[in-house]
């Protein structure tokens, strides 16, 4: 068994359920060393020289594994001399090259050069799915091939040698049930949106087909979770009077006990995401038993196996109109169907296995 120490810089809820999971499931030893999810381009900036503080003084681990939100290389110049010889894991959540922003222009790609020389820094880096890997490699080409000269294309290369995919986990046992007589009256068809209140999930989409299939005089309810920042997109003032009596849930639910329960009593998982690097909230609403309603890009083609893309994803807003209208007739197909057993692979108990294959081979090479 190695000691792992795992440095999470902004432990925003998925970060933290990421890093609990990877504690609670590896059979190595995780000691982690957390900042709070505030001010993520301080953090960037800034996380390194607090880390270096805190690790000063420590027993060097077997393994470190950093996120995405830390600039490794700079915390191996500045940190102590075993950071040289320690191996290191870089696992990336998220990046700064290819996360949607609303004035391309604006992009400061210094964060993006950060994630470049962090990677260079690591012995190893692993991304959250297939897709965010892809795209975060296609980006930084591009990027790199914008420099005036001396472009280090051959950056890219040796990055795709040493990537990795390390899919998100998520608890079984906390989301793999149907509340009682979830299948049977006369309720109506219920719509789940559990996504963060932010502009890159596309709500304006979701609240225009909502009220698209209200008109068509269509049976649902709706129960709009996720977590709230300090300003929500203005779309969902507007919708929630005009959806009236058939919101169930309108509103982040602190309790994880009470979230569970409302995606169990969901009966389809609906996102209209433009940003999407894995899509942990989807997996767990399939695996209490929604039936999915996907866009037919970023990571989601990947979430489900082929023979059910034709099924759950849809091409663009009119269509995905057209397949609830079709699932508030079909109640009974729409609460029977399993899909839940697709997204079994994404269970901790089974995703650790690809985690804790990955360290040892690390350890191997130290």
């Amino acid at each position: 068994m190695a000691t792992v120490l795992a440095i999470e810089p902004y432990a925003a809820r998925s970060h933290q359920a990421w890093l609990d999971g990877l504690r609670t499931h590896s059979r190595h030893r995780i000691d982690a060393l957390t900042m709070p999810a505030r001010k993520w381009k301080w953090r960037m900036r800034g996380s390194a020289m607090h880390v270096a503080a805190e690790i000063a003084h420590r027993d060097p681990p077997d393994i470190l594994v950093a996120t995405d939100f830390l600039n490794l290389a700079e915390l191996v110049g500045i940190g102590p001399a075993w950071l040289r010889r320690v191996p290191k894991l870089l696992y990336f959540h998220e990046n700064q090259l290819t996360y949607p922003i609303l004035d391309e222009s604006e992009r400061d790609y210094q964060y993006a050069f950060t994630h470049l020389t962090s990677a260079l820094a690591a012995d190893r880096i692993a991304f959250n799915s297939a897709y965010h890997r892809g795209a975060f490699l296609d980006a930084l080409g591009a990027l790199l091939r914008r420099m005036p000269d001396h472009q280090p294309t051959w950056a890219v290369e040796a990055l795709t040698r040493k990537s990795a995919v390390l899919p998100l986990g998520y608890e079984p046992d906390a989301v793999a049930y149907r509340a009682d007589g979830q299948t049977n009256g006369d309720r109506p068809l219920r719509i789940l949106w559990n996504h963060r209140w932010e502009y890159d999930k596309d709500p304006d989409t979701f609240v225009a087909v909502l009220l698209d299939l209200a008109g068509q005089g269509a049976r649902f309810e709706v129960s709009v979770l996720g977590e709230t920042f300090r300003t929500a997109p203005p779309v969902f003032a507007r919708a929630r009077p005009l959806l009236g009596d058939r919101v169930v849930h309108w509103g982040f639910l602190p309790d994880r006990r009470d979230y569970v329960r409302a995606l169990a009593e969901a009966d389809v998982v609906v996102s209209t995401a433009r940003h999407e690097f894995f899509g942990l909230a989807v997996v767990e609403a399939i695996a209490a038993g929604c039936y999915p309603l996907l866009p037919n890009r970023l990571t989601y083609p990947e979430l489900l196996p082929p023979d059910l893309h034709e099924r759950h994803l849809y091409r663009d807003p009119a269509d995905l109109t057209t397949r609830l209208a079709w699932c508030a007739q079909h109640l009974g197909v729409v609460r029977t169907s399993d899909v839940a057993s697709a997204v079994g692979r994404f269970a901790w108990d089974r995703v650790i296995t690809l985690y804790d294959t990955l360290l040892d081979d690390l350890l191997s090479k130290e």
